[in-house]
């Protein structure tokens, strides 16, 4: 059986790197279970005997520099694990000491003194006659140098940089024909030769050909045409999805070549992606990749949607069917016509006026209140995941769309595909959190596939290798445990009933609460003798096991 969403174990491996007389230098494994996406990792430390007083870091990384510390003095280190979940118990106290005062005599020191000195000033003058040269030959502004002009921001969980480029709505154009021409190159039409069709899109056929243009190698192109008879509506609908795909330049998203605008029919021309839509693709090729080759697919999509959503925009119809593969198999990112920018603020979200929604795929606020952010879009993602691992599947099988919804909204996800690595399984469902707040973020997801990619045998342990895909939902959470028919009958039953009395006066007072509570609540409760409270946490622990990982059909 699969665990459900849990907080994360204790970290119980930290480490004591390069040490200075105000500095220490630490560096921490991940917890053993760490039950999903670990998102950030809060560091705790305070000087020994000053418990009141203390500092807390957070880090997305597993190793920092605790800086701003007494010399020759002993510090207290604890640090947890945060998920989707929410934080796991702190590990237990580290202490590790800063380094004392280096006293030297005046004249061991004076030696090194002056050739610090001389070595200093020698870079000064470089730096100096540096900045004056480049100032002539370069026009150098002072601004430039100006420090409260290099400062990083952070945005939406993401460091950005002065400068960095934002996508542009084509939307806000009163002319759309200027959106087009800013955004994308015009091509001769005698430039491009259509060979065959290969699909049909929204507008019309979808074919492919050379592209010849003056002083480059011919290559073969994918080319979108507008049937005959439009309206003027759908002309700016279909140039649209130009204006978006111009303004995006990342190996995992489709490459916009050019548009020809001047001549009949029109048309959108785009690289040529040898082994089209990814899940067909899949269903052709059914159990012929390795777990790495498909875990490299994965990560090549994310980090097309980690620079959209760096970039403000999300995407909205996020799905297999809308991901094209290439000979190398590089996937890509593409079919932009449902999309539409978010503003700056990171709460901002697009609200639809009617029309479809892809269902199987779309985050549940999204469905119920037409609200997309670039968090339904991981949801999305997750749902891409699932049909990645399935090698094509169907979601939800031949459920109707309502019972999918229904299904969603009582907590149900998909299950494991057969073969699926655990990893891979406990990241879908972090996509997959009701609260979209919850859920990780692009960059945390390419973090982590990076990871798996690094650590293969990360991904030799199976969610599911009994049959091809279950069509049972798994239910994400519980509310109910019927193991025990009160809390006191619980405790008596791990032997710790002297406790009842000091649950019922705390508030604890029936098993759903008891199975949220955490080692801080035990101590708030009065359970302070370390045995008891790891025998009473492991029980908890068991208990939301039998809670969460609960299948049922429908």
């Amino acid at each position: 059986m699969l665990v459900g969403l849990r907080a994360p174990s204790p970290i119980t491996v930290v480490k004591k790197g390069k040490t200075g007389k105000n500095s220490i230098a630490l560096s921490w494994q991940e917890p053993d279970r760490p039950n999903g996406i670990i998102l950030e990792y809060e560091i705790k430390y305070f000087e020994k005997d000053q418990e009141t007083s203390y500092t807390i870091i957070k880090s997305k990384e597993t190793a920092i520099i605790a800086d701003g510390l007494k010399p020759s003095s002993a510090y207290i280190f604890q640090i947890r694990a945060r998920t989707a979940a929410g934080y796991g118990g702190f590990s237990r106290r580290f202490e590790f000491d800063t380094s004392p005062y280096l006293e030297a005599s005046s004249d061991q020191g004076q030696v090194p003194v002056i050739a610090v000195a001389v070595t200093v000033g020698i870079i000064l003058l470089a730096l100096v006659t540096g900045f004056l040269l480049s100032g002539r030959r370069c026009g150098y502004s002072k601004a430039k140098q100006d420090p409260e002009e290099e400062k990083m921001h952070f945005h939406n969980g993401h460091i950005k940089f002065s400068g960095v480029r934002t996508y542009i709505d084509p939307h806000t154009y009163e002319d759309p024909n200027q959106a087009v021409h800013e955004f994308a190159k015009e091509i001769e039409v005698s430039c491009i030769t259509i060979e065959r069709v290969i699909g049909a899109g929204e507008f019309g056929e979808v074919c492919c050909g050379p592209l010849r243009l003056p002083g480059k190698r011919e290559m073969l192109v994918a080319i979108k045409t507008l049937k005959a008879g439009y309206t003027e509506k759908q002309r700016r609908d279909f140039l649209g999805e130009a204006s978006i795909m111009g303004q995006f330049d990342h190996p995992n998203i489709i490459h916009l070549e050019g548009v020809v605008t001047k001549s009949k029919p029109v048309m959108i021309i785009t690289e040529y992606m040898e082994n089209g839509s990814l899940d067909t693709f899949l269903r052709k090729n059914d159990g012929q990749f390795t777990v790495i080759q498909l875990v490299g697919m994965l990560r090549g999509m994310a980090s097309g949607m980690r620079y959209l959503s760096d970039m403000g925009y999300v995407h909205r119809d996020l799905a297999a069917r809308n991901i094209l593969v290439n000979s190398n198999l590089v996937c890509k990112v593409s079919d932009f016509g449902l999309s539409r920018v978010l503003e700056d603020d990171p709460e901002a979200a697009y609200t639809t006026r009617g029309g479809k929604i892809p269902i199987r795929w779309t985050a549940p606020e999204a469905i119920a209140y037409r609200k997309f952010t670039s968090a339904s879009d991981v949801w999305s993602y997750g749902i891409v995941m699932w049909e990645v691992m399935s090698y094509g599947e169907r979601p939800y099988w031949e459920m109707s769309n309502q019972d999918v919804i229904k299904a969603v909204e009582e907590n149900y996800r998909l299950p494991a595909p057969m073969d699926c690595p655990v990893a891979l399984y406990h990241l879908m469902m972090d996509c997959w959190q009701k609260d979209r707040n919850s859920r990780p973020k692009f960059e945390e997801i390419v973090g982590l596939l990076d990871k798996l990619i690094r650590n293969p045998s990360s991904l030799k342990t199976l969610a599911n290798c009994s049959n091809r895909v279950s069509n049972l939902l798994v239910e994400q959470e519980s509310g109910e445990c019927t193991d025990y028919r009160s809390v006191g009958e619980w405790l008596e039953t791990i032997k710790m009933g002297r406790y009842s009395e000091l649950f019922m006066e705390s508030g604890y007072t029936s098993m759903e609460v008891v199975a949220q509570m955490t080692l801080d609540d035990l101590r708030r409760v009065g359970v302070n003798l370390a045995g008891h409270q790891k025998k009473i946490l492991n029980s908890i622990q068991e208990m939301r096991v039998q809670m969460i990982n609960v299948a049922v059909p429908i």
